[in-house]
């Protein structure tokens, strides 16, 4: 892809002006803003610099290379550069194209048993597990919210927080429909059970402003449910938070109030926020035809099959034979490729838009 050299001239010179209006600030929170793009547009504008400046190297060895005497050397140093130019302006067509809000954000994983009964919580155990072991590989904190037990085990719903920088960015393609095939340990004669689990992965954003008034809100206390004897909660201390506009519920049960009610307006506002997220990429999606990040929860994306040992992500059609890794936390090979197919669509994008 060759980027205009006005696109490119357009991005130094507003990191120019940002630098230059970060040493005449005195407002503390335009100074703070102006950091924080400053931060963003800086690995562009290195980007872009080092691109200016094998751009303006390449065209004087096309010079030097008419010289007789420096010819060898010049064609030398003008292959290896006009080699490397091509994944220059690939990196900078990344850092330039339209790019998620939300990419270096903390989560919110949410996992639900599906179709399949017993199966289905234990399969959501399991994806729940392999998120955690994959988390602490990355160096991510995962804190419960709230679980509901399976009555075999697993779980029939799982709400955590993954804590750590780019989490939103690495898992919000799991968002979906994930399907199991195997022979369950309760089926005697041996056949293949299919069940299914949905995950869901909606951005943790501190500052985001979402509108909650008082009248689109219903609070109900109740008392939380206990394992019995000393852990029964006798106070009715569980929040349960109805937004009337949109019909989202949350819980929370912690054994103060006062927190679940914190607690339940914080989950309240993620979801609101993911509710827009979820319009723009439907309509993203809309216009690129692309399902990959589109967040259509009810999409099945991706089938575990025991028997032969494999995984199946049907959005990039792509089969991996390690399904035992993968249960382990081994999820890389399978987000790098979804990573990589969500660039290429943003690269078409970008491309489409300098035509």
């Amino acid at each position: 892809m060759r980027l205009p050299q006005s696109k490119l001239d357009q991005v130094l010179d507003r990191f120019h002006q940002v630098e230059a209006r970060m040493g005449a600030a005195t407002d503390g929170q335009e100074i703070v803003r102006l950091s924080k793009e400053h931060a963003e547009m800086k690995p562009v504008a290195d980007a872009v610099t080092a691109l200016g400046r094998a751009r303006a190297e390449i065209e004087d060895l096309k010079a030097m290379a008419s010289d007789p005497e420096m010819a060898a050397m010049a064609e030398e140093e003008l292959r290896i550069l006009s080699e490397r130019l091509p994944d220059m302006e690939r990196d900078v067509a990344l850092l330039l194209a339209p790019r998620d809000a939300d990419e270096n954000a903390s989560a919110v994983l949410e996992v639900r048993a599906g179709t399949g009964g017993d199966e289905a919580a234990l399969f959501a155990g399991d994806l729940f597990r392999m998120y955690s072991r994959y988390a602490s590989t990355r160096g991510w904190r995962v804190e419960i919210d709230s679980a509901t037990e399976g009555e075999a085990g697993g779980y029939k719903e799982i709400i955590a927080t993954v804590t750590g920088d780019g989490v939103f960015g690495r898992l919000k393609f799991e968002s979906g429909v994930h399907r199991v095939q195997r022979v369950p340990a309760t089926e005697a004669g041996g056949r293949i059970h299919t069940s299914a689990a949905t995950v869901a992965v909606l951005p943790e954003v501190e500052d985001v402003e979402i509108d909650i008034q008082d009248k689109d809100i219903r609070i109900d206390t109740y008392r939380a449910s206990g394992s019995g004897g000393q852990h029964v909660n006798k106070t009715d201390s569980a929040v349960r938070i109805t937004h009337l506009p949109t019909g989202i519920v949350v819980t929370s049960s912690e054994k103060s109030q006062h927190v679940n009610r914190d607690k339940a307006m914080k989950n309240l506002r993620v979801r609101l926020y993911d509710l827009q997220r979820q319009q723009k990429d439907q309509a993203r999606s809309d216009a690129r035809k692309s399902q990959v990040g589109s967040g259509d929860r009810s999409e099945r994306i991706r089938t575990y099959n025991f028997p032969q040992g494999r995984v199946s992500d049907h959005r990039i059609n792509l089969t991996l034979h390690s399904l035992p890794q993968i249960l382990e936390g081994e999820l890389d090979p399978l987000l790098d490729a979804l990573i990589a197919e969500d660039q290429a669509a943003r690269l078409a994008d970008l491309e489409a838009e300098f035509a």
